[in-house]
C-alpha cells in the first residue's frame, strides 16, 4: 500500500475533496467527512492519504478491517479503477446512504453495522429535556444546579489550560494511563481548535473547571459533538453542557450528531439515553466478483 502520512499540510487538499461529500447532505451528513476528524484520529486508525484521480484515505476500522474512505463519488469511477484502488483493502467505508442510490447492484454489494452509525438528535431534545423519556436528564440538570451555579466561557486559546485540567481529571477518574482512551486526539483538538473550527464552552463551578465541549458545524445548523468531557464529581454536568450549548450558542442549532458508539455498551447506553431520532448508517461497499 502506497500513500502519504496524514499531516496538517494536507488539510486544504483533503477538505477540498471532502466538500462535495458534505454538500447538500443536511442533517444526514456523516461525522467522518471532515479533515479534523481524520487528522485527530490518524494514529488510532492508521490513516494514510492516497492522492490521485480517485483520492482516498486508507485506514483501519475499530473492528480491525483495512478499508478505503473514498473522497469522490463511487458511481463516477469504473469498476476496474475501483478494483485497482482496493488492492490490500476489504472495501470502501464510510459511504453515505445517498451515494448508494447511484451504484449499480450488479457491480456492488453493501452492508452496515449499528456499531458504526452516527447518533442524530434534534437540538430541541436538549433545550428542555421535555417528556417522560428525558425526565432523568431534567432531574440531573436540577441536581447539578442545586449544588452549584455553573459559569461558562466561550472556548478560546486562553481557556485551553482549563480544558486540559478537565481532561487530566477525567483520565484519572476513569483510571486511564497517559495516551489511553482519546486523550491524544482530545489534546490536539484543544491545541488546534481554531484551525479546525472547533467551537464550544468551558464550564466552571466556583471558579474550578468541571467540563468542556468542542463541536464542529458540518452543515448549516448541524453540529457534531467532537469532544465532551465532564467531571463525574458533578452529577448532571453532561446533560447541562449539552443543554447550555443548544440554548446559548450564538448561531442556530437544529441538530446534534454524537458520532458512533463503536460497539461499546457504555457509549451505547449513554447515547441512547438522549433519545436519538435516527442512527445514520455508514455503509461498507464492496465490489462483486468479476469486472
Amino acid at each position: 500500500m502506497s500513500g502519504l502520512p496524514l499531516t496538517l499540510e494536507l488539510q486544504s487538499t483533503v477538505e477540498t475533496a471532502l466538500a462535495p461529500l458534505r454538500r447538500g447532505s443536511g442533517w444526514h451528513c456523516l461525522s467522518d467527512f471532515a479533515f479534523s476528524n481524520l487528522f485527530l484520529f490518524r494514529q488510532a486508525h492508521d490513516y494514510v492519504w492516497m492522492p490521485g484521480r480517485w483520492p482516498c484515505v486508507s485506514g483501519r476500522t475499530y473492528d480491525g478491517e483495512r478499508l478505503l474512505m473514498p473522497l469522490f463519488d463511487l458511481a463516477e469511477a469504473a469498476p476496474s479503477d475501483l478494483r485497482s484502488l482496493l488492492r490490500g483493502h476489504g472495501g470502501f467505508y464510510p459511504v453515505a446512504g445517498a451515494a448508494l442510490q447511484r451504484l449499480g447492484a450488479s457491480d456492488f454489494v453493501w452492508s452496515q453495522s449499528s456499531d458504526d452509525a452516527d447518533y442524530l438528535y434534534p437540538a430541541q431534545n436538549f433545550v428542555d429535556y421535555a417528556g417522560r423519556g428525558l425526565a432523568n436528564k431534567r432531574n440531573q440538570v436540577r441536581q447539578l444546579l442545586a449544588t452549584c451555579q455553573p459559569t461558562q466561557q466561550v472556548f478560546a486559546g486562553e481557556w485551553a489550560d482549563a480544558a486540559r485540567t478537565v481532561l487530566r481529571a477525567w483520565m484519572s477518574h476513569k483510571g486511564k494511563a497517559s495516551g489511553q482512551a482519546d486523550e491524544s486526539a482530545c489534546l490536539e483538538a484543544i491545541k488546534y481548535a481554531e484551525r479546525f473550527r472547533l467551537e464550544g464552552f468551558v464550564h466552571f463551578a466556583n471558579g474550578v473547571p468541571i467540563g468542556f465541549i468542542l463541536v464542529q458545524e458540518l452543515q448549516p445548523q448541524v453540529f457534531v459533538m467532537r469532544f465532551a468531557k465532564g467531571l463525574d464529581t458533578h452529577v448532571g454536568v453532561y446533560p447541562y453542557m449539552f443543554q447550555h450549548f443548544c440554548r446559548a450558542f450564538p448561531r442556530p442549532v437544529a441538530w446534534l450528531n454524537f458520532e458512533q458508539d463503536m460497539g461499546m455498551a457504555g457509549f451505547r447506553r449513554s447515547k441512547q439515553s438522549y433519545l436519538p431520532i435516527e442512527l445514520l448508517p455508514k455503509w461498507r461497499v464492496r465490489l462483486r466478483d468479476g469486472d
